[in-house]
């Protein structure tokens, strides 16, 4: 037989003889052979090692010999340990007698170590090695197991010596998760069933880090073990199949998150799980969230932030009334809203509530009544929508985008001073000022014209206390003037004459 069919048989699994092959039943591990009888005599010295002129075999062997780089040599040096603990602790503190079969472990590198083990342990605890055993009992008969080509020859040994073991569940405890993963895919190939329970066990009740996390969840879908403790640690990672009830579930989880931030008592921990619950939400970008549930808790913020604007045009003269108290409630109101409105944005589902808010003509009016450094934190939800727009990640038609600036514009002109001093840390003056830009370019050159003779004025008067949109002036007249100049018909006439 050509050596090339002899090495796919014997990448196949176990081979007695030439003419047989066979390996795991469920899944590929390395190839074994298994002898019966006694090892085979060393080889006889081969003269042309002694030659001036080495041989590819020569070489080859020079190769293997040669010393392992350092990490190899760790691997090796712990393989050394767990057999030197393996046979002063285990072989003979059992009631085995002689061992009968060896065992050789063939890492990919060409390392190798053997092991005298007992057929009876294999047998019984490796079905695996049960089937191949039984199909030749001999009495008396001892055995050589060569198992080849190994990727962690390490962890094959320690699988074996895991074997022997009468608390395979203490013997586990300390080890990494995964070191647990490569236990386990090892006693799955060789059907060690005591040590694949064992080893699931241990992966259901320790923690995981993120990474481990997917690693996990990856090791057990390739292996598909017919066991209920896998579907028990996966629920760890995953729930059933989404329905329209699990649907409904989550709705009411996050209704029930998203109310709970809006109406904490406790102001570090409102912003803390505000910062948390968005950072989630943006990471999850193609989770679907119900819009009803979003607006729903958009609309209960509208309405308590106009009955608060309400409460405080009735208080403010009021010398009893504590003024800070009063700013604290317009501010928490409007940091709740301004909160929704990133959500939605992040979402994709903020073009409706630009039209309800152009829409708030009562809220606008009550705005107007109260002094600046109680309501200003009202116009960062203006300047966010603006810069939504600016971006394109609102996309509104224009008579929408023209009603939230002719309803809230004035206001964001008059709070912007306030805005720049007491929010320097969270607001980015630049990218409101873009926003706004943008958002005024994509109107009618008629309506920029109203919007920007207005600024114009504005910014003359208040400089840095007004929104600074001069790039919007220059754009606006451009296209209005000097474009329109230049395409203008050019009354005179051109003559042409050819001569030959």
């Amino acid at each position: 037989m050509a050596s090339r069919e002899v090495s796919a048989m014997i990448k196949q699994g176990f081979i007695a003889d030439p003419s047989l092959s066979f390996s795991p039943s469920r899944i590929t591990s390395p190839p074994v052979k298994l002898f019966t009888a006694s090892p085979p005599p060393p080889p006889p010295p081969n003269e042309s090692t002694h030659s001036s002129n080495p041989t590819l075999f020569d070489m080859m062997s020079d190769e293997h010999n040669r010393e392992p780089p350092p990490p190899r040599r760790k691997s090796h040096a712990r393989v050394a340990q767990i057999l030197t603990e393996f046979k002063n602790g285990v072989v003979y503190g059992h009631s085995l007698g002689p061992s009968d079969v060896k065992l050789t472990v063939v890492g990919k590198d060409g390392y190798r170590v053997t092991m005298d083990v007992h057929r009876k342990v294999l047998s019984e605890k490796s079905r695996f090695f049960m089937e191949k055993m039984n199909s030749r009992r001999e009495k008396g008969v001892s055995h050589m197991v060569e198992i080849s080509e190994c990727d962690d020859l390490e962890i094959y040994v320690e699988t074996v010596v895991l074997m022997y073991s009468d608390d395979l569940k203490n013997k586990l405890i300390g080890e990494t998760v995964l070191k647990i993963l490569a236990l386990l895919k090892v006693s799955a190939a060789i059907m060690f069933d005591e040590g694949v329970t064992s080893c699931l066990e241990h992966l259901e009740a320790a923690p995981w880090s993120d990474d481990e996390e997917e690693i996990v969840v990856s090791c057990l879908e390739e292996l598909h073990l017919p066991d209920d403790s896998v579907t028990l640690i996966l629920q760890r990672v995953s729930s059933e199949p989404s329905t329209s009830s699990t649907r409904t579930r989550t709705d009411d989880i996050f209704l029930k998150l998203l109310t709970g931030v809006l109406l904490a008592k406790d102001d570090k921990a409102r912003r803390e799980m505000k910062v948390l619950i968005f950072k989630l939400v943006r990471e999850e970008a193609d989770y679907d969230v119900s819009k009803d549930t979003l607006y729903g808790l958009c609309h209960r913020c509208l309405t308590s932030l106009v009955l608060c604007l309400s409460e405080v045009t009735t208080q403010m003269n009021d010398p009893g009334k504590d003024r800070g108290a009063l700013m604290g409630e317009i501010a928490r109101e409007a940091d709740n809203m301004l909160w929704m409105v990133d959500i939605l944005i992040e979402k994709k589902m903020c073009d409706e509530f630009v039209k309800l808010w152009a829409d708030q003509k009562e809220l606008a009016n009550l705005h107007s009544k109260i002094p600046t450094m109680y309501r200003h934190e009202i116009s960062k939800i203006t300047a966010q929508i603006c810069v939504g727009i600016g971006k394109g990640r609102i996309l509104v038609n224009r008579e929408t985008r023209f009603a939230v600036l002719n309803t809230w514009l004035e206001a964001l002109y008059d709070d912007f001073g306030w805005m720049r001093r007491l929010s320097s840390r969270s607001l980015d003056r630049k990218l409101v000022e873009d926003g706004l830009s943008q958002t005024i370019l994509t109107l009618s050159l008629r309506q920029q014209q109203v919007i920007l003779m207005k600024w114009f004025d504005r910014f003359l008067s208040k400089g840095d206390d007004c929104p600074n949109v001069q790039r919007a002036f220059e754009v606006w007249w451009r296209r209005a003037f000097i474009r329109q100049v230049l395409t203008e018909p050019d009354g005179s006439q051109l003559q042409i004459t050819l001569y030959d």
